[in-house]
C-alpha cells in the first residue's frame, strides 16, 4: 500500500524535476522571481493553484473528457512562460502587483491546465487500468506539489543570496532571471511542431 502510495508521489516529482521537460521549472522560476521569503504565503497558494489547474486538466484527461491535441499543447506551454517572464519583465520594479492579485491566480490556473495537458497522454498511459484513478491523480499531484515547493524554494534562496550577498535589486533579479528564461523558451516556440 504504501509502496504504492511513494512510487505514485515519486512519479509526480520526477515529471517536475526531469530535466529533460524542464519547461515545468521555468515556469515555476518566472512564477516565483518577484517573491521573497516573507511571501511564502503568496507563493504557497500560487504554486498549489498551478497544481490544481495542472491535475484538473489530467482528471479531464484520464476520464476522457477532453481530447488533446499534443501539437497545440506543446506550442502553448512555452507560450504560457514566455507570457509570465514577459509579464515580470514589465512589471519589475512596480508596485501594483497587489491590485492584479485575481488575475495572476486566474492566469496561473489556467496555465497549470495547459502544463498538465501536456502530460495527459503520458498519465493516461501511466494510470491505465488503475482501479482508483482518483487516488492516483491526488498521489501524483501531491508529488507535483512537492517538486514545485522545492523548485521554488531554491529560486527564493538564489534570489535571497543575489539580493543580500552581492547586493542585486529586486527588479535587477527579476530582470535577469525573466531575461534568462524568455531567451530558453523562444527557441522552443520557433523549433515546435505545429510552427514547423
Amino acid at each position: 500500500m504504501f509502496e504504492n502510495f511513494w512510487f505514485n508521489v515519486q512519479y509526480g516529482m520526477n515529471h517536475v524535476l526531469d530535466i529533460n521537460g524542464y519547461d515545468h521549472i521555468l515556469f515555476l522560476m518566472v512564477l516565483a522571481v518577484p517573491y521573497l521569503f516573507n511571501d511564502w504565503k503568496r507563493v504557497l497558494v500560487l504554486v498549489t493553484t498551478f497544481t490544481v489547474g495542472h491535475t484538473l486538466s489530467l482528471v479531464l484527461a484520464a476520464y476522457g473528457v477532453v481530447q488533446i491535441n499534443g501539437q497545440l499543447v506543446e506550442f502553448l506551454i512555452p507560450v504560457t512562460i514566455l507570457i509570465m517572464a514577459l509579464y515580470n519583465v514589465f512589471t519589475a520594479g512596480k508596485t501594483s502587483k497587489n491590485n492584479k492579485i485575481g488575475l495572476l491566480f486566474a492566469t496561473t490556473l489556467f496555465f497549470g491546465i495547459i502544463h498538465g495537458l501536456g502530460f495527459a497522454r503520458e498519465f493516461k498511459m501511466f494510470s491505465g487500468q488503475a482501479e482508483n484513478k482518483l487516488e492516483l491523480l491526488i498521489e501524483f499531484a501531491l508529488g507535483i506539489e512537492i517538486a514545485q515547493l522545492i523548485i521554488v524554494f531554491v529560486v527564493l534562496f538564489i534570489g535571497f543570496i543575489c539580493q543580500t550577498v552581492f547586493r542585486f535589486s529586486r527588479r535587477d533579479w527579476m530582470m535577469v532571471l525573466s531575461s534568462i528564461v524568455i531567451g530558453l523558451v523562444i527557441p522552443m516556440i520557433i523549433e515546435s511542431d505545429l510552427i514547423n
